[in-house]
């Protein structure tokens, strides 16, 4: 049985929910002899497809080459060029070259099917994407899973690393129908349709990781156990299953230990300090904010740890409060501040919003909701200053005649650490007149006397 057949059978046995009636492939195509079989594979299996090239601009002429080559390719319906100034783009987000080219390839293809769905939804009977869903297809075969789960098993990426490649990924739109393909296997077919491809001679240097492996680690390897390759396919297969099945026990796992109150997680210490797999339990739970691997041990220290201490990741914070583990984004330090000029008036910031009112004295001018201050006129005087707290900021909460100072009344509020960053202050001449959210100023509160009242209404922001 030739590649071809094999290729349409392996289709129809992995993929049957797609076929050329209804769907359009957009074709990741760099040149080389692997994206050249299956451009050719694709077009024999009678699809209808798009081709899409990424040049880098990374090798001089040969991307010239590279670009100009995939362009006078046949069968495709479009073809798209995307030019990418790579070098600039990992200098300013500080990556490797290599996955700064992957970041921009992966997101530049998910723009097109973004395009092509809207295309495939608005169409109409007779039209070129009618009833078609577009589906990203990359050549990656299995050569390129073996020196993918070798990679991931170095870098320590944990079982979802090492179930390798996925052959489909619907939430990505993303099919790989050469993973059961080995490399000698599209040559071999290269060679006998006489396809021509270019070569990239980078692929000839061990500078990339994943070269490396191909040239040097894998053969050296295979030296020792001349199966190896076969037995890392065969084990991929089995890892894929064990992951499933992992992933449906941790998901059932973390559903009794994650608490979201609003944009936090809460953890309940004592439940994970009962967790037999605690290590990871963490993992699986600090992975999605940006927290490594080797932070897991300082994570387990954190339970014992005192209160309000905490540990980062660039974009969270995991903060020892009482009981709980919080999870929390970091917040770049909030300088801002807002001066209100006269009463009648209504601020957005970025906690929440504010509006002012000034009323005529009221017979039942109480409001118990905390987000309401009902202060007495004559007593305020304008303009007012929003701002966060400061070290050393008092006031006189309401039915206090003594002072006291914000940071003791927030703790003794028993506010989590990040609810006690969130808060701010309004001020009048220097003086507290209320902790937003929280208690007015005993001083300016109403008075049986008080002919004027302003009204403060503050709704928190929802985000």
């Amino acid at each position: 049985m030739n590649l071809s057949t094999q290729f349409q059978k392996h289709w129809q046995e992995q993929f049957a929910e797609f076929n050329a009636g209804n769907c359009h492939l957009i074709l990741a195509v760099s040149g080389g002899v692997d994206s050249v079989v299956l451009t050719d594979l694709i077009a024999k299996a009678g699809f209808d497809f798009s081709i899409a090239h990424c040049n880098f601009q990374l090798r001089g002429e040969d991307s010239e080459r590279d670009e100009l080559f995939v362009s006078n390719l046949y069968g495709a319906s479009e073809i798209f060029i995307k030019k990418f100034d790579t070098d600039a783009f990992a200098a300013d987000q500080k990556m490797a070259i290599q996955e700064a080219a992957r970041n921009l390839r992966y997101t530049w293809f998910s723009e097109l099917i973004s395009e092509h769905q809207i295309k495939f939804l608005e169409a109409k009977k007779g039209e070129p994407y009618y009833g078609k869903r577009p589906l990203l297809v990359t050549a990656h075969h299995a050569d390129d899973n073996i020196e993918t789960v070798l990679m991931n098993f170095f870098r320590g990426t944990g079982i979802l690393g090492i179930r390798g490649i996925l052959p489909f990924q619907n939430e990505r739109s993303l099919i790989r129908p050469l993973l059961s393909f080995r490399k000698e296997e599209l040559i071999q077919y290269a060679t006998e349709n006489a396809l021509v491809f270019v070569e990239d001679v980078s692929n000839a240097t061990d500078k990339y990781t994943r070269n490396f492996f191909r040239h040097q680690l894998i053969p050296l390897v295979q030296s020792v156990f001349p199966n190896a390759e076969e037995n890392i396919l065969e084990n991929i297969e089995r890892m894929r299953d064990v992951a499933a099945i992992y992933q449906l026990s941790i998901e059932d796992q973390l559903s009794k230990l994650m608490v979201k109150k609003g944009t936090e997680i809460h953890l309940p210490i004592l439940k994970l300090q009962q967790q037999k797999t605690l290590t990871t339990i963490l993992w699986e739970i600090a992975k999605g904010y940006g927290f490594s691997a080797a932070q897991i041990p300082e994570i387990i220290k954190l339970m014992g740890a005192a209160n309000g201490a905490y540990l980062s990741s660039q974009s969270h914070r995991i903060i020892r409060n009482r009981k709980w583990l919080i999870i929390a984004r970091k917040e770049v330090k909030d300088t801002e501040f807002y001066v209100i000029d006269a009463a009648d008036d209504s601020l957005i910031f970025s906690k929440g919003h504010l509006q002012i009112q000034s009323l005529q004295m009221q017979e039942s001018a109480i409001n118990t909701n905390l987000n309401y201050a009902l202060l007495d006129h004559n007593k305020i005087e304008f303009p007012l200053l929003l701002r966060r707290p400061r070290s050393g900021d008092y006031f006189y909460p309401l039915g206090m005649q003594k002072k006291k100072k914000i940071s003791r009344f927030l703790m003794d509020l028993k506010l989590s650490k990040t609810e006690k960053e969130a808060c701010w202050i309004l001020e009048s001449n220097k003086k507290i007149i209320w902790v937003v959210g929280y208690r007015i100023d005993d001083r300016f509160k109403l008075q049986p006397n008080s002919s004027q009242m302003v009204q403060f209404q503050f709704s928190p922001s929802k985000i």
